[in-house]
């Protein structure tokens, strides 16, 4: 059995093939994820929401938990000022001047002023606690609204990609396999380019004079050089790699300097038409 040939022994007309060939088969896979659209962005978008909502509604929960506390905390206190109170009136009843009596008018008088400020904290909090009751039912419902707006694009995305999984696995497979034919450094630089492309377009022909890319003018003498597959030739605009037409196995129309479009066989009825005349009877004069 033949060893696999060194990407780096092959030649700049085998590269550029090659290459052109991966190009062809990742724009195939673009394809087929164009058709997903704006659907993994969706579907993203409302998981980012969804785990917003999370947080808030976790945070309108301890915010609740920290109110309700306040409250058991102000009540407790309320008792512990009423239990003052209570002793403070029973020694009013034995007291034996005005200094003490005084003294024990104002501690109750004190002791009241903390009971009605407890009181107005906990109807505070009991406010606050509905607000935000209120902000946690809306919360909850628009978190279930993402939810069941996450599962239909959730649905709609595994559907298409159902229908295209096993073809980009074949077309993946594929340039994984033309990927192993390119040396490193020529990979590396292409991969670059095509990242940096809008249209993904790492290798491109020349068309009708231009640049198949960013359609600059491409001077006569680089284009023959283009076309001898000598080394490997950049645009000097956009920086992809050329490669000539023929090479591509693109075919140009002369006239136009355009790709020639794949035309069907017509079918011939010219055969039945001819059998049926010779069949025909001959009329004796």
């Amino acid at each position: 059995m033949a060893s696999r040939k060194d990407p780096t022994d092959l030649s700049v007309e085998e590269k550029l093939k090659t290459l052109y060939q991966l190009q062809t088969t990742l724009s195939s896979i673009d394809e087929k994820r164009a058709m997903r659209g704006e659907l993994p962005l969706e579907v993203q978008d409302l998981e980012d929401e969804i785990a917003g909502l999370d947080t808030r509604i976790e945070k309108i929960q301890n915010e609740i938990k920290d109110y309700q506390s306040a409250i058991t905390m102000k009540k407790g206190e309320i008792n512990e000022a009423q239990s003052y109170v209570d002793r403070y009136q029973k020694q009013l009843d034995e007291v034996k001047n005005n200094r003490e009596y005084d003294t024990l008018t104002k501690e109750i008088e004190f002791q009241s002023l903390e009971i009605q400020l407890c009181e107005k904290k906990i109807k505070e909090a009991l406010i606050r606690i509905d607000e935000r009751n209120h902000d946690l039912e809306q919360a909850a419902a628009l978190k279930e609204d993402r939810l069941v707006a996450l599962a239909d694009k959730k649905s709609e995305l595994d559907e298409i990609m159902q229908e295209t999984r096993e073809e980009e696995e074949k077309l993946k497979a594929k340039a994984k396999e033309y990927e192993t034919k390119i040396e490193d450094r020529l990979l590396t630089s292409f991969k670059r380019i095509r990242k940096n492309a809008r249209n993904g377009l790492g290798i491109v022909y020349v068309q009708r004079d231009a640049c198949g890319g960013c359609f600059n003018k491409i001077p006569p003498q680089r284009q023959l050089d283009i076309k001898m597959h000598k080394k490997i030739i950049v645009c000097e605009y956009c920086g992809r790699i050329m490669i000539d037409p023929e090479l591509a196995g693109v075919k140009i129309d002369a006239a136009t300097g355009e790709e020639k479009p794949k035309r069907k066989r017509a079918i011939r009825k010219t055969t039945t038409k001819k059998k049926a005349e010779t069949e025909a009877p001959v009329e004796e004069a």
